[in-house]
């Protein structure tokens, strides 16, 4: 029986069933979609949080925001996925897992909005995944970190290997997910695969202004950027310089790169309001 199975519904004191929380909370704060994982009991991946997650970053698409925060408020970030679930689809499916894996990972890669994952606790398998499709990474110091597939007999599926691979290369790749250990976040950071770790208390605050910073540079300039870091990763640095061109186009016709180019004149650097236009 899955640990989700396991959790009883809570009940208030008439004895009713209160109204289920969402899996995804969805709130704005200024311009920063704050998207905040509660897919209890340790947002275990599934196709049901898969799609909830897509949805979200649909939502943050259209909501106004100019940057995302990924974020749990559970005691973990994500313990990995729902082996129950997986085994049950694995054994239906001859072995090919018939999941939104690769959705879930153009959600959050695709959407022309930076996005930062705040994560504590536990960050496991997929969970790990979900945040290295994210654009930032900031951790709390206590955060336990790994590719554990192989302790059941797995390699991670949904982009590990490959995102660790551009990030710290081949040898740390294959170290991570042959040996499935856990790892503190200070080495996941010196390694280059997490942006910055804080202390735990630190993390809440420390990852939403990281969001809002975010959220109140050139978001035009920062969707193409984030593209082109794609491009070159995915498809090589020749592929990237070849697509600089269309890239640079909505940026240069931008109201923000006027505003910028005017403010420094007048202000000096750094002191740009950008709209997001």
């Amino acid at each position: 029986m899955s640990a989700q199975k396991m959790i009883s519904e809570p009940t208030a004191g008439d004895g009713t069933v209160p109204a289920a929380e969402p899996a995804v909370e969805r709130r704005l704060d200024g311009k920063v979609a704050v998207l905040t994982m509660r897919h209890r009991p340790h947002n275990l991946l599934d196709p049901a949080l898969s799609g909830y997650i897509i949805d979200a970053m649909a939502w943050a698409g259209t909501s106004g925001a100019r940057a995302v925060l990924l974020r749990s408020g559970l005691r973990n970030f994500s313990a990995g996925a729902d082996l129950d679930q997986m085994l049950a689809a694995a054994d239906e499916g001859e072995g090919v897992l018939d999941w939104p894996l690769l959705e879930t990972l153009r959600a959050l890669e695709d959407l022309p909005l930076p996005i930062v994952a705040a994560v504590h606790g536990m960050c496991l398998g997929g969970g790990l995944e979900l945040a290295l499709a994210c654009d930032l990474t900031v951790a709390g110091e206590s955060a336990k970190i790994g590719c554990v597939e192989a302790s059941v007999g797995l390699h991670p599926l949904m982009g590990a290997i490959q995102r660790i691979a551009q990030r710290a290369g081949v040898a740390r790749a294959k170290e991570m997910a042959m040996l499935g250990r856990r790892y503190d976040a200070r080495t996941l950071e010196r390694w280059g695969i997490f942006n910055r770790v804080v202390a735990d208390e630190s993390l809440e605050a420390a990852s939403l202004a990281l969001a809002r910073e975010l959220a109140g540079g050139p978001t035009i300039a920062n969707a193409a950027t984030k593209k082109l870091a794609n491009v070159a990763v995915n498809e090589g640095v020749r592929a990237a310089d070849e697509a600089m061109a269309e890239l640079h186009r909505p940026i240069l016709t931008s109201a923000d790169f006027r505003t910028g180019a005017s403010s420094i004149k007048v202000n000096g650097p750094g002191m740009a309001r950008f709209e997001g236009r």
